[in-house]
């Protein structure tokens, strides 16, 4: 996704809090992140992401972050910033389908915050 979702560049600060808190992004839970030292049980399930804003330009970085599916089809990693073409969705832990559109995870904002963390990562 080549061109930003808001217009507005990212705040590095904030996509460190949303990638680290675990009612936000929590990215750590599935991946090391190698610059969050002081984060404590970081995950192994995906990659490491040090070095990623090497081996991904930002465009690639947008787009794996809003749906890594779109990348990597065999991804565990939920679509941060999908709203439709769900499979079964349910209504919080209600057991019930939701009622109207699903919001995304992540707003366009927090996707662009996070984005501009992970390009810190050289």
């Amino acid at each position: 996704m080549a061109q930003s979702l808001t217009g507005t560049p990212g705040n590095v600060e904030s996509g460190y809090k949303i990638m680290s808190t675990n009612s936000l992004g929590n990215c750590v839970a599935c991946h090391e992140i190698p610059s969050m030292p002081e984060v404590d049980f970081q995950g192994n399930i995906g990659p490491s992401l040090g070095g990623a804003a090497e081996r991904y330009d930002e465009a690639h970085l947008r787009g794996i972050v809003m749906d890594a599916k779109q990348t990597f089809p065999d991804s565990m990693m939920p679509s941060f910033y999908k709203t439709e073409g769900y499979v079964r969705p349910g209504a919080a832990y209600t057991g019930k389908a939701p009622e109207g559109p699903l919001p995304p995870i992540l707003d366009a904002q927090q996707i662009e915050d996070v984005v501009a963390y992970l390009m810190t990562l050289k």
